[in-house]
């Protein structure tokens, strides 16, 4: 059966049901609790802090520069001294974007490069979000709002915000309580689902399961008309898109299968790449990880152990332990 995207989005809901670990009955504990940062290479900072505190009602946390541990740590020694601000949405949650200074990507084009390239944001409204955002703002509008289709009442909108980086604003516009989407508590909430953009699915879904004790999650075909815009391909090309749920609830990766001969997004050697260059997870323990660390762990969280691999699709992703 082929779906369309927003069919097969509609379907996330449901996914959710299912904790991970259930589909195998022989997969281990999952480790990997929630979405803690999603990080931004910004070639502009001051742009991408200004858009997302006067337009999105972030707060600006924490301004200061990339430590040489850290750097190390993320396999990117040159971004050491690299100023960044670390940004928490209005609801007050510890769940935040980072956005760090990087050269820009000449000629970099959103979702035509394999890794990280969209997170989806929680949102109260997204009809009156979008309004908000085609006053002035410099998010580019790219989709929606529009319902997932199948009857789903998750609402949606994208934009393209001034790092290059793709956002998603989602909400659930029926029984809240009732939805596995978190509840947005302000009109903008936490970063809930990141979009990986992979070569094969069967090579990098297996990869995370096996890291992190995931479920199983599932695949379909479908149609991406965003993705195939980008991309300049047919009208009503298809992909294949993949979905696995988090141990906590709303936190989840969304893998998207790109086959024209994509690559990695390319960077400054030893500088994160430019839109959306990281995410970081908090898992249960280090240790558990089943990962070639770049680097050894380091304690720069407050304590915290972290360190970072590199996923099959050349994507960097930070681990940090804590217990949840």
């Amino acid at each position: 059966m082929t779906l369309s995207r927003k069919q097969f989005l509609s379907l996330i809901g449901a996914a959710a049901m299912v904790r991970p670990g259930t589909v195998n009955a022989q997969a281990p504990a999952t480790i990997m609790s929630r979405i803690k940062y999603a990080t931004l290479g910004a070639p502009d900072l001051d742009a991408v802090e200004q858009a997302y505190t006067k337009w999105l009602g972030h707060t600006v946390v924490e301004r200061s520069t990339v430590s040489q541990r850290m750097a190390n740590s993320w396999g990117t020694p040159k971004m050491a001294g690299r100023p960044f601000v670390l940004m928490r949405p209005m609801t007050g949650e510890d769940v935040m974007i980072r956005a760090v200074e990087t050269d820009a990507l000449p000629g970099y084009k959103a979702m035509t490069t394999l890794g990280w390239n969209a997170f989806e944001i929680i949102v109260n409204d997204p009809d009156d979000l979008h309004r908000r955002l085609m006053e002035g703002s410099p998010f580019e509008h790219i989709g929606g709002p529009a319902n997932l289709g199948g009857g789903s009442t998750i609402r949606a909108a994208q934009y393209i915000g001034p790092a290059g980086e793709v956002l998603y604003f989602n909400s659930e516009t029926g029984d809240r309580e009732k939805s596995n989407l978190p509840l947005p508590g302000e009109d903008v909430g936490r970063t809930n689902i990141v979009i990986l953009a992979s070569k094969d699915l069967d090579e990098t879904m297996p990869i995370y399961r096996a890291a992190f004790g995931l479920g199983q999650g599932f695949v379909m075909p479908t149609s991406n008309k965003l993705v195939a815009e980008a991309q300049e391909l047919e009208d009503g090309a298809m992909f294949r898109l993949g979905f696995i749920t988090l141990r906590e609830r709303g936190n989840a990766i969304h893998f998207d299968e790109y086959t024209d001969g994509s690559a990695p997004r390319p960077a400054t050697d030893g500088m994160l790449p430019q839109a959306c260059a990281m995410v970081s997870f908090n898992v249960d323990n280090l240790d558990a990880v089943d990962a070639d660390f770049v680097a050894e762990p380091i304690t720069e969280y407050g304590g915290m152990r972290s360190a970072v691999f590199k996923g099959p699709a050349g994507e960097l992703v930070e681990l940090i332990e804590a217990d949840r």
